[in-house]
């Protein structure tokens, strides 16, 4: 197949940012006495804050109209954490120089808002290397649901199977898959050696990685 598009997710693949909500998240469920270990907050990583919200407190039997506020929260606080913390992740610069080389059409397709998207955009210097943005914030679903990322290739002009993507976590991957997409999938460091990320297409450990070999297989 002849791959003409490359979408990419955010958080966790273009910034840092996911040790940033998890700081968010724990300060603001410490309000409701709610504590994750590691494993629980992995387990919903990917998802919109409002989904992420809703499923925790429900566990918890907490009064649905507190789930707006706290998801308000999380967002606020997490919108303060990258402006003033967050840092770009290896091999950022390298893969859109690559496929802005390649002429392909570039886009993000994230569960993040549309303001947070935008701050980490100006942040990162990508607004010159972007065709389309799309969030999933305000869709009736989120990922693992590939909407998203079927509403990014739209709005850039390709069909589904003409796209490669890229993503750091198994909801994504999901939502990549499930959308008829190429997935590389790029796990954070203590999550590398799982074996559910063999439903990708390619796993790499940083963007820095990726090369003409690895597009070539992928059109293969």
């Amino acid at each position: 197949m002849h791959l003409t598009t490359v979408i990419f997710d955010m958080d966790g693949l273009l910034i840092d940012s996911e040790p940033l909500w998890k700081e968010a998240a724990q300060e603001i469920f410490g309000q409701y006495n709610i504590v994750l270990n590691d494993a629980q907050y992995l387990s919903t990583t990917g998802l919109r804050t409002r989904e992420f919200v809703s499923w925790w407190f429900a566990k918890h039997k907490i009064n649905e109209r507190e789930y707006s506020i706290a998801e308000d929260k999380i967002l606020k606080s997490v919108m303060q954490k990258v402006q003033e913390r967050g840092k770009v992740m290896t091999g950022v610069k390298y893969i859109f120089d690559f496929f802005r080389e390649q002429n392909f059409k570039i886009g993000i397709a994230s569960s993040s808002s549309t303001p947070l998207i935008n701050l980490v955009v100006e942040m990162l210097g990508l607004q010159e290397s972007l065709h389309a943005i799309e969030s999933a914030e305000a869709l009736l679903y989120g990922k693992p649901h590939p909407e998203v990322y079927l509403n990014c290739a739209k709005a850039l002009g390709s069909k589904p199977t003409e796209c490669i993507c890229f993503e750091d976590s198994f909801n994504g991957m999901i939502a990549v898959l499930a959308a008829r997409m190429q997935c590389v999938v790029v796990p954070s460091y203590h999550q590398y050696k799982e074996e559910r990320w063999s439903a990708a297409n390619l796993k790499l450990s940083s963007l820095q990685n990726f090369n003409q070999l690895h597009l070539n297989l992928l059109e293969s």
